[in-house]
């Protein structure tokens, strides 16, 4: 298993894995990461409370759990667009998973998660860093993210290669998608924490 890399992991359920029940829109519910015993990846499965309470999470080997809403699905009429957005940037970064890239996959979750498109649900401390876990407040899917440890000199020139890489899909940030020195508040608010 490759901890120190990062993951892309589809969204929620619709039900739950253990009674079975369909998830109410609005409901509690707990999502769950496990090693995916036949891959390197991981698996998702999401339980009802009252589901959650027939885990033996010592046998499970669950990674990682959190407290989240099911959000029925919602029908969208896709516009016809070829504009590369900043999650789907993200998901293609992570899908590329080129380490070159760590950096820049981080940046653009933290700015994500200042545009309330992510939340962390965790982070785990792993031999290799922190891997954090992000997940999409819409859509449940999840993504695992390497903290690379960006140190602030080197915040300005990956929001740059942020901008480079969106203006290059054919994407270019809008007042609605601020993209400069949206990042750098999180940045050295990490940097100022203790290290554990």
């Amino acid at each position: 298993m490759a901890f120190g890399e990062s993951w892309h992991i589809k969204s929620r359920t619709n039900h739950c894995i253990v009674t079975g029940d369909a998830f109410v829109d609005g409901e509690t519910i707990i999502a769950a990461l496990f090693p995916d015993p036949e891959s390197s990846g991981w698996l998702r499965r999401d339980y009802s409370t009252g589901g959650w309470a027939q885990v033996d999470l010592a046998e499970a080997g669950v990674f990682s759990h959190w407290k989240t809403i099911y959000k029925a699905p919602v029908q969208h009429e896709k516009a016809q667009v070829s504009k590369e957005s900043p999650i789907d940037l993200l998901r293609r970064l992570v899908e590329e998973d080129q380490e070159h890239m760590e950096k820049v996959r981080f940046i653009l979750a933290v700015m994500l998660e200042r545009q309330k498109v992510l939340v962390e649900t965790d982070a785990q401390h792993m031999p290799s860093g922190i891997l954090r876990v992000y997940e999409h407040r819409k859509d449940g899917d999840v993504f695992l993210i390497r903290d690379p440890n960006v140190s602030l000199d080197q915040v300005e020139a990956m929001q740059q290669e942020v901008i480079d890489l969106l203006e290059n899909s054919a994407a270019s940030p809008s007042a609605d998608d601020p993209v400069d020195n949206i990042v750098a508040e999180e940045v050295v608010a990490q940097d100022k924490q203790p290290e554990q």
